[in-house]
């Protein structure tokens, strides 16, 4: 298939070069920032353009890949007939490219994306599309790229959005803490990296809530005294301290009984 992606960001960039080296063609790229959209059409040996009256409009699918926010303000500007159409979003419903096409859908990649990386991560993506024939398309098309292909609906999409969140947002979180607390107590980081992998490694075989440790889950509260006597001098690490710590009590503990 012949591809137009509209953007120039992370996600732009990630599946641009995932779709590159698969057997369909990128035509065009398109954004408002010209030094980005010139960059990555150098990247991905194709055209560019800053003016959306300006898009190829011979292309057979055309990949919205812009913040959720601006998903709206771009398809208003897109008029494609019955051209493929699709954005890029979780927490976006597909019906916001509905006045943009005929045939129009969602291409979701549940993974997190940085175009500065070297080496691509596996990119599960998930598709909808206004019809059956428009999920078939998207299914074959996503089929020659990715690493994983399945169907959900806005709120399944939805969901899966608010459980990544914890899972990748809210965990890169807690090690920025665990950063910062050694950077503070002059202790080096690096220590905990092969813990950091490790606990990572475990869910690869096993739910995460059976290979849980520390001293929550064991209710040991003379530990966790300890750790918050500690802790009473980085006031915002101590009130997440406690915040997680009572989760995984009612978790484990009080939520089972």
């Amino acid at each position: 298939m012949k591809v137009v992606i509209i953007g120039s960001g992370n996600v732009a960039t990630v599946l641009g070069k995932k779709i590159l080296r698969s057997e369909h063609e990128i035509i065009q790229v398109a954004s408002r920032s010209a030094p980005q959209v010139e960059a990555l059409a150098a990247s991905l040996h194709t055209k560019y353009t800053t003016d959306l009256s300006n898009i190829n409009r011979s292309a057979d699918i055309y990949i919205v890949a812009v913040s959720d926010a601006a998903i709206s303000s771009v398809a208003l500007q897109l008029e494609l007939g019955d051209k493929l159409v699709v954005h890029t979003a979780a927490a976006v419903s597909k019906d916001v490219l509905a006045q943009t096409s005929n045939f129009y859908g969602v291409l979701y990649p549940v993974q997190t994306l940085k175009k500065e990386v070297i080496t691509t991560p596996a990119i599960p993506i998930l598709i909808d599309g206004n019809s059956n024939e428009t999920k078939e398309l998207l299914t074959q098309f996503a089929k020659g790229w990715a690493d994983d292909v399945s169907i959900a609906n806005d709120e399944e999409r939805l969901q899966l959005h608010v459980a990544a969140v914890f899972a990748n947002n809210f965990t890169n979180h807690l090690i920025a803490v665990a950063e910062q607390l050694c950077d503070k107590n002059s202790i080096q980081f690096n220590l905990l990296k092969p813990l950091i992998k490790e606990t990572i490694a475990r869910i690869e075989g096993h739910r995460a809530e059976d290979v849980q440790t520390g001293p929550a889950i064991r209710k040991d509260f003379g530990t966790i005294a300890k750790h918050e006597k500690v802790l009473e001098k980085h006031p915002k690490a101590l009130g997440l301290y406690k915040a997680v710590t009572s989760s995984i009590i009612r978790f484990y503990h009080l939520d089972k009984e």
